[in-house]
Parts: structure tokens; sequence; C-alpha cells
């Protein structure tokens, strides 16, 4: 922390915890208690109950939250793959070509995920790529939102590289292709799990472009989540809400672990 004085820290963390808690920390207590619960009972919920994770870990609720995974371990390599490979191909483009990437790759981001959606939708409807009805247009339209924090996360590990790595590699006779596989990339390698990381997260909690794809027999579990809620299933739809934050917190631990391993080499 930057500040020196204990009075400063200590109105600092004051701050951070009348900031955060409100804003954070407290709706997703309210989804664990509600998990818990039968019924509310004045502004809190009530008759406390483990049936809302017996349901939620079987039947449809494990189906969607195997079918949430797949497609965010699929999209997120994808997403990694094709990120990493714009990335790489901005660098050594000039300062216009760069622009130009950086646009095309954050256009996803900066219109709403249901327009993304339905685009994939209307593009993918008729051959010769049909895909419309099948799980491969959830995990393409997963794939083209979370690029972008791909490219913009290998971007910038990029800038920071030094290059003096690469030019002893390239002095002592080494070739492009071997510089990049076992030079580049190598030092990358704590940007790039990063980078999977987050495009995993955001794949396992997309909903608005999702509900315009999915098939029935691939039902991710925001999906699910969704409708739960909408027919007025609160605390089933919290528990399954609780198993999706816990799954994709796992993973995430479990990448930082990896990358903390991969900064140390």
């Amino acid at each position: 922390m930057l500040v020196h004085s204990r009075g400063g820290r200590r109105a600092a963390w004051f701050l951070f915890g009348i900031l955060f808690v409100p804003l954070f920390a407290l709706p997703l207590l309210v989804v664990v208690a509600a998990s818990f619960a039968t019924h509310w009972s004045g502004a809190f919920p009530s008759g406390p109950t483990t049936e809302n994770y017996a349901s939620a870990v079987r039947g449809e609720s494990l189906q969607a939250l195997t079918t949430s995974l797949v497609t965010a371990l699929a999209a997120g390599l994808l997403a990694l793959a094709a990120g990493t490979w714009a990335a790489l191909a901005a660098a050594a483009l000039g300062r216009r070509g760069k622009r130009l990437l950086d646009a095309l790759f954050m256009l996803p981001v900066a219109v709403p995920s249901v327009a993304v959606g339905l685009a994939v939708l209307v593009a993918f409807s008729k051959p010769p790529l049909l895909l419309n009805g099948t799980s491969t247009i959830v995990v393409l339209a997963h794939t083209v939102l979370v690029t972008a924090f791909a490219y913009q996360s290998v971007s910038a590990a990029l800038v920071r590289l030094d290059p003096a790595y690469e030019q002893a590699a390239a002095s002592l006779g080494a070739r492009p292709a071997y510089v990049l596989w076992r030079v580049r990339l190598p030092l990358l390698l704590p940007s790039l799990t990063a980078a999977a990381g987050l495009c995993f997260a955001l794949s396992m909690g997309e909903l608005s472009a999702t509900m315009m794809l999915y098939p029935p027999d691939w039902t991710p579990l925001p999906v699910r989540i969704f409708t739960a809620t909408d027919r007025g299933s609160l605390f089933a739809g919290s528990a399954v809400a609780v198993v999706l934050m816990a799954t994709t917190l796992l993973v995430l631990l479990a990448v930082s672990r990896i990358r903390t391993r991969a900064s140390y080499r």
C-alpha cells in the first residue's frame, strides 16, 4: 500500500471496506445465503437446506456445467491461439497496421454481446457454413467475444518483452521459427496463462449471445441459471450460480499456480 502513515492506512482500508463490501461482496454473499434457503423471511432468506445443492450437482444442472466447461475450454484455447497469433503479427507490422488490428479485435467488445450473437447467427445460418442449431456456433460466438482480451494481454506483454533475448538467439544463428518457439513464447508464458484464465472465466459467465444461439442439447450453465430464476426458482438458481462461481474460481486458482511456476522458470 502506498499510504505510509498509520492513520492514512486505516482511512484507506475503511474506504475500501465501505466501497468493496456493499458493491461486490454483499451481493455475492446474498446469493450464497439464498442457495441454502427455501424462502424469504423479511429481508433475509430463511429455511436452511442443502437440497438446492443436491439438485445443482446432478441431472440437467450437471450436464449444463459440463457444457459450460467444454465451451469455455474450447473457446479459451481458440481465442488464445488467435489472439496470440494476431498480437505477434501486429508487433511485426507498422504503427498503422497495429492500429487496424487493435480496432478489429476490440470491435466485439465495443458492441453489446447480443449484437455479436445476432451477427454470428445471421452469418452461419445458411450454407456453405450452416452451424445454426449446433454446439459449434456457441463455441464460435464465445471465441469471438473473448479473443480481444487474449489479444490485448499478449500485445501488452510483447511491449514489455526485452528484445535482447531474441537478438542474442538470432546472433547465435537461431532461425526465426526457433526464436519464436524456444525464446519468445516461453518468455510470454505467464501472460499466455493469464490470458487463458481470463478467456475461460469470461466464457463461463457469458449469457447474452448464448441465449440467441444455444441448441436444446447444448445448454450452458448461465442459461440454466437464467431459466431457473425466470421460472421463479430463485433458491435453486442461486445454488447453481454458486456452483458456477466455485468452478470458475477453482480453475482460475489452478491457472494462477501455473502462471506462478511459469514466472519462475
